[in-house]
């Protein structure tokens, strides 16, 4: 096996992207794949949705293994995203490109001209991408106020965010971090966010950071309220009872009115500096995961003798279950001491017993009738040390079951209360037929391990022996 060197983040931006929409601009999400083998593809991660902008600059990072003894084929795919559905099939293709992880840690900076296909580019598209090896798991907590802002909107107030930056070796500003916005309001109190220490200043504490506070226009025109420059070593003395203000400052009205003082005074409440425990921590810390199955018998599988059924035992020996279960217990079984899994036909009962980690695997063919109580089954299994993992068998629309797995936001239960944490992933297992049974296995399992560490990190548990954290 290859060993991994280290892990790298992905800036990603883009310019000139094609428009295509109408009477507004696109909404472009960038999809990160990686090739596995006879030139098919599995999705490693995908960033942030902008909205109505063509040249987007993404905050999400997006990590990746870095192995210096294999050629690593890279796919950047940009969309147009005009729905919720995770599914990019019915959304708008504004190019890609293919690359080696090689050539971009190797550039400092990598820029490439998008295409629709090989040889035909995307209009003027381009797509830059810099790489930075993540080499402290430290990450910075911040929270943040602001008072007397600048009013922006002519019928309202300001309807402010924030964007952090760092300076990078170049001299220019790379984004790390953008908050929400917040409606209607020159006081604003952003909620409490968190940057790994690696993306927010390199590890260097003195490290330029510069700040914008902008009033956000829905047509992507958003207007500079003020910034300030900084970084972390005075952000740091922020904490209790004692903020640290920075004034918010409009470079053009400075320079225009003498008697100007500031657009506002941005606070910061609190920065903390945190260790972010990792996987591998919790794992060889002691940690096992408990795996279960649970299938469905339900009738519209059909009569487990006919061909035709999702049950039925074919002359080879398999069937989408069998392939399924094999899929995640073939890589699962590594964590799990006693190797023996419970499966249960539905609806599937996890054990009483929430001693260490539970990943519970449901195969199903068919649709959710009763959404509003697996809503709340979720919400409240959320608090709980599990993961769900969904397969859809068959050739069902499932629609609600990519409605559960939100990666686009927070599931919520019919009352509204939100998840604590998000432990869902839905894969339909028709996209997975042709391809080798690894691939299944990577993609339903690729949000496990951050779902492990969110649910020891939201009970405030480190690992059973953390480790040494070596600092620059």
């Amino acid at each position: 096996m290859a060993g991994c060197v280290s892990r790298v983040e992905l800036s990603v931006s883009c310019r000139s992207l094609l428009d295509r929409d109408l009477g507004s601009r696109s909404d472009p999400l960038c999809v990160l794949l990686q090739e596995v083998g006879d030139g098919r593809w599995a999705e490693l991660d995908r960033t942030e949705r902008i909205k109505n902008s063509q040249n987007p600059e993404f905050c999400k990072k997006l990590v990746v293994d870095y192995y210096f003894e294999k050629v690593q084929k890279l796919k950047f795919a940009v969309y147009d995203i005009d729905n919720k559905s995770f599914d990019l099939n019915d959304d708008d293709y504004l190019g890609g490109i293919e690359c080696t992880l090689g050539q971009i840690v190797s550039s400092s900076v990598f820029t490439q001209t998008l295409e629709l296909k090989q040889g035909k580019p995307a209009g003027k598209g381009t797509i830059t991408i810099s790489a930075e090896e993540i080499k402290d798991t430290r990450v910075v907590y911040l929270e943040i106020e602001a008072q007397n802002l600048d009013k922006k909107d002519f019928l309202g107030k300001s309807d402010p965010f924030l964007e952090f930056y760092k300076q990078n070796d170049a001299g220019t500003w790379q984004l790390v971090y953008r908050s929400e916005v917040i409606k209607n309001n020159l006081n604003p109190c952003w909620r409490k966010f968190s940057v790994p220490l690696q993306t927010f200043c390199g590890g260097d504490f003195n490290k330029p950071i510069k700040v914008q506070c902008a009033d956000h226009d829905s047509d992507g025109s958003h207007d500079l309220i003020g910034s300030f420059e900084t970084n972390l070593t005075q952000l740091q003395k922020a904490g209790g009872s004692s903020p640290v203000e920075f004034e918010c400052i409009h470079p053009e009205k400075k320079q225009k009115k003498k008697s100007y003082k500031n657009s506002g005074v941005i606070r910061i409440k609190s920065c903390k500096l945190e260790t972010e425990y990792s996987f591998l921590d919790y794992i060889m810390g002691g940690c096992q995961i408990n795996f279960t199955v649970g299938v469905d018998f339900t009738g519209s599988n059909g009569d487990p003798k006919s061909p035709d059924s999702l049950h039925y035992i074919s002359p080879d020996g398999i069937n989408e279950y069998l392939i399924a279960i094999w899929s995640v217990g073939s890589v699962v079984q590594d964590y799990d001491t006693d190797k023996l899994f419970p499966a249960f036909g539905f609806g599937a009962q996890v054990p009483p017993s929430w001693q260490q980690y539970f990943i519970l695997l449901i195969i199903t063919d068919g649709e959710i009738t009763d959404l509003d109580q697996t809503r709340q089954a979720i919400v409240n299994a959320s608090k709980l040390p599990m993961s769900i993992i969904i397969v859809g068998v068959g050739e069902a629309d499932f629609k609600a079951m990519e409605f559960l797995d939100r990666d686009d936001g927070v599931l919520k239960s019919l009352t509204g209360e939100p998840a604590a944490r998000d432990i869902v992933q839905f894969v339909p297992f028709r996209q997975f037929k042709n391809a080798p049974r690894e691939v299944l296995s990577h993609v339903v399992l690729a949000e496990v391990p951050k779902q492990l560490v969110s649910y020891y990190k939201w009970q405030g548990w480190p690992p059973v022996k953390p480790p040494e954290i070596k600092t620059m």
